[in-house]
């Protein structure tokens, strides 16, 4: 029982995406600021699939191809290109320039970063600067959204889809703020604890998941 539980806890990256896909399944027209959670939701799927498959088979395939930390980064990088895409599609006037702006810095930093200071194919260590600093943008982009609906006197609602994909994407990025910056530290100093320290992460995966697809459900599309 223990070793099945450890299981469905290790492929959550992977299942926690079809609760979203099922109601994709049945309300398949969403509005178009959506569009990009929809998007990522399938690249999430394939590329989370060969991850989780990686790490299982991680003593059986041989190096370099055993580890998945790479497949983090480009995970990293597409989901904040996506997310960045679906703020801005919600053609909120405040900071809408900045926000525009974000996404061209961020792969300004990057390149910069995987130039000069990381390999971004690194077979050691996924970056914890990368998902850091992907986080604090996607802090940014939820503080801007509830800052707006508080200046406009609008109460977000539970019928609002919108509403529900920012607050999913809150609370992952800020539960996982720090497990992010300190990954790196952690696997060197505390191996297990940081493996154990990731189901965390792999929970509010989950969470994430389920409130962007009560956002999909609450879609007026029909």
């Amino acid at each position: 029982m223990v070793e099945l539980i450890k299981s469905i806890a290790d492929w959550s990256e992977v299942w926690a995406l079809l609760i979203p896909l099922a109601i994709l399944f049945f309300k398949k027209k969403q509005p178009v600021f959506s569009k990009p959670v929809v998007a990522y939701i399938w690249v999430a799927l394939i590329i989370n699939t060969i991850i989780d498959t990686v790490w299982k088979l991680k003593l059986v395939l041989p190096p370099p191809y055993n580890t998945n930390n790479y497949l983090y980064n480009l995970h990293s990088v597409i989901r904040l290109l996506l997310f960045s895409s679906f703020f801005i599609r919600l053609n909120q006037p405040f900071l809408s320039r900045t926000k525009r702006v974000v996404p061209f810095v961020f792969l300004a930093l990057v390149l910069i970063n995987f130039s000069f200071y990381q390999n971004f194919f690194d077979y050691g260590h996924l970056s914890s600067r990368l998902l850091s600093f992907e986080a604090v943008i996607m802090m940014f982009y939820c503080m801007q959204y509830y800052l707006f609906k508080i200046t406009e006197d609008e109460e977000p609602g539970k019928k609002q889809p919108d509403f529900w994909i920012v607050t999913g994407i809150g609370i992952y990025y800020t539960v996982n703020f720090f497990i992010f910056l300190l990954y790196n530290q952690l696997t060197l100093r505390l191996h297990n604890f940081a493996i154990s320290l990731w189901n965390i992460h792999n929970f509010t995966y989950t969470i994430l998941c389920i409130f962007i697809a009560k956002g999909l459900y609450e879609s007026n599309e029909r």
